[in-house]
């Protein structure tokens, strides 16, 4: 038995007995009634899930979930468990197809399909339960009408192994339900920052899936933490102004929004868009209104041309009032996609066929603010004796915050000219690997072929000091272009824009893209060069150099009085001169990958 020392033994005695089931230490809770109730199931009537055995306050481990699911699909020709992949630590992946025609599930044209994600974030597993309802009453109850004109594809649980890392004590911010599973996976990862690089193999299942169906709307479910305020329900998607799908962004604008705030106002929830406040201490200063990058499930979605629906509970609700809030977004859904799928599928194929010339990259926020009434909650600013700093303290009683500003990230920060193609050697396996993973058409060289290309050198870098979703990143780089003709070998691979994936290969092969390969680090062998002089060997080099050359001893002199480094450090005197000498590795810090323009 080990022994403890007297610190922290006396820090485990002082632990107190905390538990979900209280969480007397969260904000005062508004009271909370409306007609979505009436969607529980009463203890004692058939397929009653296990979540509304507790009354939904608390949520099955993974095993009764999958039991769960498996006798209710066995009950029903409208269901069917497939799984489609496996974890990090081996727990089987499974999706749940709802249809009419089960056999023709995939990339019908004539059936809009939704696909409905949760545990993505094992902690924040509203959506699992909130799906376990919908689709008992789809198959056992009086919603199969929900399956008319469309199909569904529920994951119940993207992170297994996150889902049974179950506890009282995972997320303190959030109220229910009592066991929550945890916010990363097994290998540390955040599958919500994964979508661009794919490391883990949940998203390249994931990926795989999408690829396979071509769902026509995503809705990935999520509980946000954050500032107190009345909506239980947020959702968000790029919008309009700042998509590059717009045409999939002015579908969810103009009817999904409408009609999805609508049902859930009628239920007697309260919904809102998904913004965050930019003083915490300070909520009239507004709030931002958020672009996402590739790396989130919004931002992917946008950039491969997927409408997609970031859904983010609000933490301080009850889990009961969340889960049903869910299941009638996902019920509505459906609804709409039975009636105005068809729209939406256009859209989407508008989105897939577009050939634009240019592409933003990234967006930041708009100095003129737009404004909303705000229904948020009231506030203090309390004297924190432990902290010595003030801290906010929410009331838990509603407060409108009129024409409160809202800055959008609305302003393209960084845009590229559309390429033909990059080249890739095929040296690189990984990426290669996961662009095919991502659905992009590449092509291999059968034999050599000269190409006009920018090669891209890097002037100034920086990577981060830790690492972040286990890579360092970079967080800075500046490159020059230059146009090269290179003589290409068999086995290169090309990527060309013109598909209908075009522009996510932009945004994982344009290097200056927040979430491209490049900026998570998958060219680390670029930074690293492999040969080196002895003093010895250049003295004399420099010395034939100079006589060969006496132009540089100016350009030398010149590098001296312009740079302290190189005035102070001999070894960088000698690298100076390396780099003007065909001794020098011309790959260092050159981009591998060739931009045809």
């Amino acid at each position: 038995m080990s022994k403890l020392s007297p610190l922290l033994l006396s820090a485990a005695i002082l632990l107190p007995a905390v538990s979900q089931a209280a969480a007397d230490w969260l904000p005062p809770l508004p009271a909370w009634q409306g007609s979505s109730e009436a969607l529980i199931k009463s203890k004692g009537l058939p397929w009653v899930t296990p979540a509304e055995l507790t009354g939904l306050t608390d949520s099955p481990d993974y095993a009764a979930t999958l039991k769960y699911l498996s006798a209710l699909v066995d009950s029903s020709d409208l269901l069917m468990l497939e799984q489609f992949g496996v974890s990090a630590q081996g727990r089987p992946l499974y999706v749940v197809k709802a249809s009419r025609a089960l056999h023709k599930i995939a990339q019908n044209p004539q059936r809009p399909l939704l696909l409905v994600q949760a545990g993505i974030h094992s902690g924040e597993i509203d959506g699992k339960d909130a799906g376990l309802m919908l689709l008992r009453d789809i198959a056992q109850g009086d919603k199969a009408h929900l399956l008319a004109n469309a199909d569904l594809l529920f994951i119940p649980v993207l992170s297994p192994d996150g889902h049974e890392r179950r506890s009282q004590h995972n997320r303190m911010n959030q109220r229910g339900p009592l066991h929550q599973g945890w916010r990363a996976t097994a290998q540390n990862l955040n599958l919500n920052r994964d979508y661009a690089k794919a490391d883990a193999p949940e998203m390249q299942a994931l990926l795989t899936l999408i690829n396979r169906y071509q769902p026509d709307l995503y809705i990935d479910v999520h509980v946000t933490d954050g500032e107190d305020y009345q909506y239980d329900i947020t959702y968000g998607f790029n919008e309009p102004f700042a998509a590059v799908s717009a045409n999939g962004a002015s579908w969810l604008a103009k009817l999904y929004r409408p009609a999805v705030n609508a049902a859930l106002t009628k239920a007697g929830h309260i919904a809102g868009p998904l913004v965050f406040g930019i003083d915490s201490k300070d909520f009239s200063k507004g709030i931002s209104g958020w672009t996402a990058s590739p790396r989130f499930s919004n931002g992917y979605g946008d950039v491969r041309h997927l409408p997609t629906v970031l859904v983010e509970n609000h933490s301080l609700k009850p889990y009961r009032q969340r889960v049903l809030g869910t299941y009638v977004l996902l019920e509505q859904s459906l609804t709409l996609l039975n009636e105005q799928g068809k729209a939406l599928i256009l859209a989407r194929q508008a989105d897939l066929q577009a050939r634009p010339k240019r592409m933003p990259l990234s967006f930041k926020a708009a100095e003129q603010a737009d404004s909303i009434d705000f229904k948020g909650m009231s506030y203090e600013l309390r004297q924190s004796a432990i902290s010595g700093d003030t801290y906010v303290a929410w009331t838990g009683k509603p407060q409108l915050y009129p024409q409160l500003p809202v800055y959008w990230d609305k302003v393209v920060d960084k845009e590229v000219a559309i390429p033909q193609a990059y080249w890739l050697p095929p040296e690189q396996h990984s990426v290669i690997q996961r662009l095919k993973i991502h659905g992009i058409e590449l092509s291999v060289l059968e034999k050599p072929q000269t190409v006009s290309a920018q090669q891209l050198s890097l002037t100034a870098y920086k990577f981060a000091e830790k690492p972040f979703e286990s890579r360092f990143m970079l967080t800075e780089a500046v490159f020059s272009r230059a146009t090269v003709n290179r003589n290409l070998t068999a086995g290169w691979v090309k990527v060309s824009t013109d598909q209908p994936l075009g522009r996510l290969a932009v945004a994982l092969l344009e290097p200056t893209a927040p979430d491209s390969f490049f900026s998570w680090g998958f060219f680390p062998g670029m930074f690293e060069r492999t040969e080196y002089f002895e003093p010895y060997a250049i003295e004399p080099l420099i010395a034939q150099m100079l006589t060969q050359q006496p132009e540089l001893q100016q350009q030398f002199e010149q590098a001296l009085a312009e740079d302290e480094a190189l005035r102070t450090n001999p070894r960088e005197r000698y690298n100076w001169f390396y780099r003007q000498m065909p001794f020098y590795d011309r790959q260092y810090l050159k981009y591998p990958v060739l931009i045809e323009p």
